[in-house]
């Protein structure tokens, strides 16, 4: 009885929330959805209101909504990694590669500079600069036990600021009228699956492939194990297929799916914000809006740069490295007659490389923080003790 009655306040919670996502997503934002909704949960979260009879739940929704979300995320993710991808890849894996070393580099460098002069710890200040997405570097962050409001908030900062800029600007050297780029979907950058029975074969063979891979994150110790260890699993069982039939595996994917990722990963996110998260927020809200300014710039001085050198069009440089979403860039690219298919590949590629690398990196750094400031106290204790 008791679990039906958690179950009841958990959908009605998230149902509320995902109206949030609705009306943001009426935009064209193509990660309204995520925002929208992760804005309502958390403002849900602290009025909680009799209505929602949600006090009993303190610690937020149950962790099993969030795993649902990633276990779709994942699949979303891994399929993205197909044979057109590698084929693009093996084309253009120097170029590729620079830009991804660049990327992290500079969003290594902002994360420096968001810890050292703001209140954020070294975790924190990391997972909120990784250009790893609002919908990924959140649920990664709270596993480890960063400040998820902070993480957020500056994730979704960084998308606003290149979606806002990035197709203005990208729009002028083509002479594109910048009113077809913002009436465009952003939410979708494929044309709608049509429906055919075979296609489950494909979707249930991708989702056990996550699940699976979710065991495999486990024992490997991987942050977020069902998200990153199921995507990786994903793009492995879909190009092994891929490669033995010819072409790519043939699923059933409705763009749906994603959304109600996005609202799971979002409700259960936003359920857990807690007043004390954005103590002193201030200060780290302005430094990481300067932060991320100075990283868009960089990154258009390398683009230039990669341009320049490779011979790719600057155009589908610029959106290829852009530190934006892979939708929004990719519709972009498609409006403006960029190569999307470089465009997505790129954006893909730092996605995997930012979940699979960097966390385990962040947290071996903040352990030896910690470990610092744990023998520089104990020095200290023993100076004061011979005194």
């Amino acid at each position: 009885m008791l679990v039906n009655k958690r179950f009841n306040q958990s959908v009605l919670f998230i149902f509320v929330s995902s109206i949030g996502g609705f009306l943001l997503s009426l935009t064209g934002l193509g990660i309204g959805w995520m925002i929208g909704t992760i804005v309502l949960a958390a403002f849900l979260s602290f009025r909680q209101p009799t209505w929602l009879e949600i006090t009993s739940v303190p610690n937020g929704l149950p962790s099993s909504w969030l795993k649902v979300g990633q276990l779709l995320l994942a699949v979303e993710l891994g399929r993205n990694i197909n044979l057109s991808v590698l084929q693009t890849f093996s084309q253009n894996w120097l170029t590729i590669t620079i830009m991804l070393l660049l990327s992290i580099i500079f969003s290594l460098i902002s994360g420096v500079i968001l810890w050292k002069f703001s209140q954020s710890d070294m975790l924190t200040s990391f997972f909120a600069t990784a250009p790893g997405g609002v919908a990924t570097m959140p649920g990664i962050a709270e596993e480890v036990g960063a400040n998820t409001a902070v993480v957020s908030i500056i994730q979704t900062m960084r998308i606003f600021l290149v979606v806002l800029t990035i197709p203005f600007i990208a729009s002028s050297w083509l002479a594109t009228p910048v009113d077809q780029i913002l009436t465009t979907n952003l939410s979708s950058t494929s044309n709608p699956v049509e429906f055919e029975w075979v296609q489950l074969i494909g979707t249930l063979v991708l989702v056990l492939s996550a699940w699976g891979g979710s065991f495999v994150g486990k024992f490997l110790k991987f942050p977020a194990p069902l998200l990153v260890g199921g995507m990786v699993c994903v793009a492995i069982v879909q190009s092994l297929i891929s490669i033995l039939l010819g072409h790519d595996l043939l699923v059933w994917w409705p763009g749906s799916i994603m959304i109600i990722s996005q609202i799971f990963i979002a409700s259960s996110i936003g359920s857990r914000f807690q007043r004390s998260m954005f103590m002193g927020i201030k200060r780290t809200f302005v430094i990481a809006l300067v932060s991320t300014i100075a990283l868009i710039i960089a990154m258009f001085a390398c683009a230039y740069v990669v341009a320049e050198v490779t011979g790719i069009t600057l155009l589908t440089s610029v959106l290829a490295f852009a530190p934006g979403g892979v939708a929004e860039m990719a519709t972009t690219a498609v409006v403006l007659h960029a190569d999307s298919t470089f465009v997505v590949t790129v954006q893909v590629l730092r996605i995997v490389v930012v979940i699979l690398i960097l966390p385990p990196f962040f947290r071996v750094l903040n352990r030896r923080d910690l470990r610092k400031h744990t023998e520089s106290h104990v020095s200290v204790g023993m100076k004061e003790d011979i005194k």
